[in-house]
């Protein structure tokens, strides 16, 4: 018999509960209203989300890997360039980079934020960079000032993969407003979740607003005026409508998720696990809780063993991926994103968990690890 688990990896129906009466409210005045595609639900959600972004402009559209997609094209990446990367993502960062034509050169991370190296960029910086992608992992922004005054020496564009950090802060500046644009996910698990697929892309610069706006809805600028070849990319009125009222309440959850992630750290202080560390002028948002330890297959056994959900996310990385073997690149060319990937395990972490359930999952880890020193002991 299937055991049931005591502590999922995530819950989203106690999340939807909470604010179900405002959704419904909403879904109902949109389905009443008609209008699906490109109306005045997508208008408020995009307004209101570029202010939660410290920006201008926002542009929802049908999921973020088309938000990827979309910024990179809005800024001129195309056939001959080379956008700069990480491995440790999940594939759309590269997928997007292909769309376009372009060639992704992958660079390591940092050791100890998991975020993109900024030394590793500049050392792979060539005449035909034309983007980076720096990924903000798990919720965590990348180091975003040094990129940037390195993109204004080489003259490159700097597309934030935020997919992961909603409301994240970086300097006391938001996510989502730190490069030239950025791409917003808004699958369900997110942060900021949907009853579907969706995304968005941020941006201060009208240009760039303009264009990503022109290309989601097949190039068409005017009524039957097509002057680009353009996608169906459009973010719809029922997902904009869901996302406006979980826009209201994504602070709130956020800092739970905070406390959370700061009671996991005291539980397990005095053990050998490991976290993601975050510089003082970072403010994560841990859309993504995860311990490091390079017994990974004993933990997740044990967290199994407990009935507690986990999660895997960024194993293996893109490089050693078999459909993306044609970047040419080899086991053990990116050590720290290879190492990560062998020792990560991600945690329960959603809003809605209680401290019982967390005290209740680090005691677990806690006696793996004491089980691990022990049988190390008796060797």
């Amino acid at each position: 018999m299937e055991q049931i688990q005591k502590v999922p990896f995530l819950d989203l129906k106690s999340q939807q509960d909470e604010v179900r009466s405002e959704l419904v409210e909403a879904l109902t005045s949109t389905i009443d209203s008609t209008t699906y595609i490109l109306g005045p639900q997508l208008e408020r959600f995009e307004s209101r989300f570029a202010r939660y972004c410290d920006c201008r402009y926002a542009a929802g559209v049908s999921s973020g890997t088309a938000a990827l997609h979309l910024a990179l094209l809005a800024v001129g990446v195309g056939a001959g360039d080379e956008v700069i990367t990480v491995p440790n993502t999940f594939v759309a960062t590269v997928e997007a980079i292909l769309y376009t034509g372009a060639r992704p050169v992958l660079v390591d991370v940092r050791d100890d934020t998991y975020c993109i190296d900024v030394e590793a960029v500049r050392r792979a910086v060539t005449a035909r960079t034309k983007a980076v992608i720096p990924v903000h992992l798990f919720g965590q922004t990348c180091d975003m000032d040094p990129l940037m005054g390195l993109a204004e020496t080489h003259g490159f564009f700097v597309i934030e993969d935020a997919c992961q950090a909603h409301g994240a802060r970086y300097m006391g500046r938001a996510a989502g407003s730190l490069g030239h644009a950025a791409a917003f996910s808004f699958y369900p698990s997110k942060n900021l979740g949907g009853f579907g697929d969706g995304g968005a892309v941020t941006t201060n610069d009208a240009r760039i607003a303009e264009r990503v706006r022109l290309l989601r809805h097949h190039g068409q600028a005017g009524r039957n005026v097509y002057t680009d070849i353009g996608f169906n990319y459009r973010l719809d009125e029922m997902q904009a409508a869901v996302l406006a009222v979980k826009l209201n309440h994504v602070d709130r959850w956020t800092e739970r998720r905070r406390e959370l992630a700061a009671l996991y750290r005291e539980l397990l202080r005095d053990t050998d696990y490991r976290f993601q560390e975050a510089p003082p002028e970072v403010l994560p948002v841990y859309y993504i809780f995860a311990v490091r330890h390079e017994k990974q297959q004993a933990i997740r056994d044990s967290l199994d063993g407990a009935g507690i959900g986990w999660g895997n996310h960024i194993a293996p990385p893109i490089h050693v991926q078999p459909g993306y073997a044609f970047l040419g690149y080899q086991e053990g060319s990116f050590p720290v994103s290879e190492r990560l990937a062998r020792e990560l395990v991600s945690l329960p972490v959603y809003p809605q968990l209680s401290n019982e359930q967390v005290n209740y999952v680090a005691t677990t880890l806690g006696r793996v690890v004491v089980s691990i020193s022990s049988a190390t002991t008796e060797r």
